[in-house]
């Protein structure tokens, strides 16, 4: 009886650290982009306020020193994101890579690479749940929710629109003011906010540039086709990077229509070279929202320092990990994501899995730009 006890007592000590069975992804755990854009309840679009949003958009007014548009760094021809590691917001001149500060310079480049526009009426959907545009988390650090807070909060970062010559306190005030004295512009926003006493405010701001932003969307990929049942939109090879981005466990994070939880996850991703502080995110823990994969031909370099060049060497990032390496000296093994440190990309596999993240690619969305805008600057700042 005694050998008996003990050797069913150590049967159950095996079951008990038998590690877990791993789970695989699916392509359930995908999907395509819905056909429609949902709108916040308080901000229905019309015609109107997407044109007025489109003016501001492309207008420097919006700047504390009239240099820098919305669209300096959320550019059309960029997948409106900037194909620079960060960004060159206030005091620069000149487009992509040929963009430079003027001399003096006091300013600091932006903090962190610059994400794309487009699709971002989707930021946060999951599969089979109910979609509120008002609460769509918004930035690298998700310190917004919604296009309406997120379309502001740039206007009053130093580096990115505000500069030196107005105080954060003041600068949506003054702007505010600039486009309340502009007639066109107050025009515009009377017409597109009728009923209202003070039509110019900065609610209001918010709420026209939002509305264009959601317009700025690609839902017909060739991975959206298939995954509407066109089993011929992706080629043999390409299916079999889909499968290798579920086994490798990809598909952890980057899920849903948009390929992202939209959460924080610290990978230990090295700083940008471009400011001297390190970047520890908004919780100390050097986390950072995962970003959609959709349309990344077009928005490299890529993760939020910008400092990894193509995707081929994100994927050689995440193999490093997996294998105990952390690029970032400052984060420690026990701060990592075990969703990452634990996944199972294979150098071999990489090519196929890039077949596969190109099928999220759709060219086809607008690309358009006003020809003035009503303040009478530089449509875009100074790019050129």
């Amino acid at each position: 009886m005694p050998f008996l006890w003990g050797f069913l007592s150590c049967q159950n000590d095996h079951r008990e650290k038998r590690k877990p069975e791993k789970v695989v992804e699916t392509l359930a755990d995908l999907g395509a982009l819905p056909l429609e854009v949902i709108h916040p309840a308080d901000n229905p679009p019309n015609a109107e306020k997407i044109a007025l949003g489109r003016l501001l958009f492309y207008d420097p007014i919006l700047s504390g020193n009239k240099d820098v548009a919305c669209a300096t760094c959320h550019q059309p021809e960029f997948n409106y994101a900037e194909f620079m590691e960060t960004s060159i917001g206030v005091n620069g001149m000149g487009n992509g890579s040929k963009r430079h500060f003027l001399i003096p310079n006091d300013i600091p480049f932006t903090k962190r690479n610059s994400q794309s526009v487009l699709n971002t009426a989707f930021n946060g959907i999951k599969n089979h749940e109910p979609y509120r545009a008002e609460s769509a988390p918004m930035f690298w650090d998700l310190r917004a929710k919604g296009l309406e807070e997120q379309a502001l909060l740039p206007i009053a970062t130093l580096e990115e629109m505000r500069g030196n010559s107005v105080t954060e306190e003041n600068i949506l005030a003054e702007v505010v003011e600039r486009i309340r004295n502009i007639p066109e512009y107050y025009q515009r926003f009377a017409a597109v906010f009728a009923g209202d006493p003070n039509p110019v405010n900065e609610k209001n701001l918010g709420k026209a540039i939002a509305s264009y932003e959601r317009t700025l969307i690609a839902t017909n990929s060739r991975f959206d086709q298939y995954m509407r049942g066109d089993s011929n939109a992706l080629s043999l090879s390409e299916k079999d990077g889909l499968r290798l981005f579920l086994k490798t466990g990809c598909a952890k994070c980057h899920n849903g229509p948009m390929l992202s939880d939209y959460k924080l996850h610290t990978l230990g991703v090295p700083d940008s070279k471009n400011r001297e502080d390190s970047d520890a995110g908004i919780n100390g823990a050097y986390a950072f929202r995962t970003p959609s994969l959709r349309n990344l031909r077009y928005t490299a370099p890529y993760m939020h320092s910008g400092r990894i060049a193509n995707l081929e060497q994100v994927l050689q990032f995440y193999e490093d990990i997996s294998g105990g390496k952390i690029p970032n000296p400052k984060v420690k093994p026990e701060q990592m994501d075990t969703l990452a440190t634990q996944m199972n990309v294979n150098f071999k596999d990489i090519s196929r899995i890039v077949q596969f993240l190109n099928t999220l690619n759709d060219d086809d969305f607008d690309k358009s730009v006003p020809e003035r805008v009503p303040s009478g600057l530089k449509v875009k700042g100074n790019v050129e």
